[in-house]
């Protein structure tokens, strides 16, 4: 008899902009040919907590994974976790991300999640997994994290697993059609992750927790393999890449656009300024060829000596940008550019410059997607930011239903942080600057918005634009409820 194994996967984003969760798919592989494994998405499901419970008595299961991002997913996964547990207080639960690898005792110190798992899960999985059903000692468990006689256990970390030794993701044992969407990358568009981590240490990213400054990249050969498989089994012309940098190599980069160039197929990734801009221009040219059309970097701020504290280092400054974004100007790819604004220990001066800086890059590439945070701390030893935010005030939740609450979420999602420093009016000078440069120019992406209405945005925001004058837009945000245009945002998040 086979055991089966529940995964949960929390809601995400909205109806219909659902994108197969990578997640468990990784770590299911690893135990799908020994084991019998079920998805309960609460992107498709209303109520996944009453599924997860009905389908754990129907199978008999043992073990519910998890994997939770702060934000929404934090948000769904408290209170479903909560009812499984209180019906199923034999199910033990699991929960696996960066969230629970930074956080694990407040995850841990709640009465309703059993384990956690940090960083690279899939061998810790697989060892846990055969330690539920067979027997065993949960400490001989890499990364795991448990309750023991009311004390938190901490297991040391294993070696990691290169990504060409793990299993394709098990796409016959999901519904694949449920996720194919429809973006400016193409009327069909599936997502996939290459790599795991990241090599840098930029210090207000939670990823250098779950890696360690390690990249464990998938080889160009078996990428091409996995997406031409998506491409003759679904039919897809768009894909999203979700590593944490897809470019640290560029022979892979090379290699891998060789090998899809003529199928037809828009992409997206994620990397970084200084390594894209140290490319040479036989690569860019085999990456337009093989359909890269939108690439997201993070520009972070406006300011050298910001980028410094955030440990981006000096070679991604901000003239590298500016440089980059003339650069694939040139090849046709749109440049999508993060900024992280608010930086202590002055917010107020951190903005202003970065207001300035992605003018500059308007006028340079008027393409360019922006995509505007608000910084956040996150626990990372040394980070100098998190350093001058704890001076000011700021201190970590200390329980998931504290981080769970709307207050933490808003933190979450980078956009209102309420954090002691980021005063109300900072908060709106960003989001007015937001509107009007949004109308100004109109996200390419948003394929709804036509000729017209791009001209009546761009007529009725001009006045702003050309004097600096972001104040109170309440014309803009009116016709925005009109018109339903949407700001810029990550097409992969």
């Amino acid at each position: 008899m086979r055991h089966t194994v529940l995964f949960y996967n929390p809601v995400s984003t909205s109806k219909g902009k659902q994108r197969l969760p990578l997640s468990i798919l990784a770590v299911s592989a690893v135990i799908a040919a020994d084991y019998d494994i079920e998805f309960i998405d609460g992107n498709l499901v209303d109520d996944p907590a009453a599924q997860i419970i009905e389908r754990a008595k129907a199978t008999k299961a043992k073990l519910l994974a998890v994997t939770c991002m702060p934000g929404p997913q934090l948000r769904q996964a408290v209170p479903v976790c909560r009812q499984v547990k209180a019906a199923l207080p034999d199910l033990k639960i699991l929960w696996g991300g960066y969230f629970p690898t930074q956080h694990y005792q407040s995850v841990l110190n709640s009465d309703y999640i059993d384990y956690t798992i940090g960083g690279q899960g899939e061998a810790p999985f697989r060892r846990l997994v055969d330690t539920v059903h067979n027997g065993g000692s949960l400490a001989d468990v890499p990364a795991l994290s448990y309750k023991e006689n009311g004390t938190i256990i901490s297991n040391p970390r294993g070696p990691n697993v290169h990504m060409d030794n793990l299993p394709w993701f098990p796409y016959d044992k999901i519904d694949v059609s449920k996720y194919v969407g429809n973006s400016y990358l193409g009327t069909r568009v599936l997502n996939h992750n290459t790599s795991f981590g990241c090599p840098f240490a930029c210090n207000f990213c939670a990823v250098v927790a779950l890696s360690n400054r390690r990249w464990l990249p998938e080889s160009a050969e078996r990428v091409a393999g996995i997406v031409n498989h998506l491409h003759d089994k679904w039919q897809i012309n768009g894909l999203e890449f979700h590593d944490m940098d897809f470019f640290v190599r560029e022979d892979r980069t090379a290699e891998f656009a060789e090998r899809i160039a003529g199928k037809g197929i828009n992409w997206w990734a994620l990397g970084r300024v200084d390594t894209l801009m140290s490319y040479t221009d036989d690569t860019w040219e085999k990456m337009k060829r093989s359909g890269a059309k939108m690439l997201f970097m993070g520009a972070e701020s406006g300011s050298d000596e910001t980028l410094k504290q955030m440990n981006k280092g000096g070679k991604s400054g901000i003239a590298q940008t500016l440089a980059l974004v003339e650069r694939m100007k040139h090849y046709g790819i749109v440049p999508e550019l993060s900024f992280v604004l608010g930086n202590p220990p002055d917010p107020r001066e951190d903005i202003e410059s970065t207001i300035a800086f992605i003018r500059k890059i308007k006028t340079i590439n008027p393409a360019t997607e922006l995509v505007l945070y608000i910084y956040t701390p996150v626990p990372q030893e040394g980070s100098i930011l998190l350093d001058e935010a704890t001076k000011l005030g700021f201190r970590f939740p200390e329980s998931l239903d504290e981080w769970a609450s709307p207050e933490w979420a808003k933190f979450s999602m980078r956009r209102d942080p309420g954090t002691p420093w980021f005063k109300d009016n900072v908060r709106r000078r960003v989001r007015n600057f937001e509107s009007v440069i949004n109308a100004y120019y109109p996200t390419v992406t948003d394929m709804r918005l036509q000729g017209q209405w791009r001209s009546a945005l761009r007529a009725l925001s001009g006045w702003r634009y050309r004097l600096e004058y972001y104040d109170w837009p309440y014309e803009l945000k009116a016709l925005q409820r009109l018109v339903h245009y949407r700001r810029p945002e990550t097409t992969g998040f």
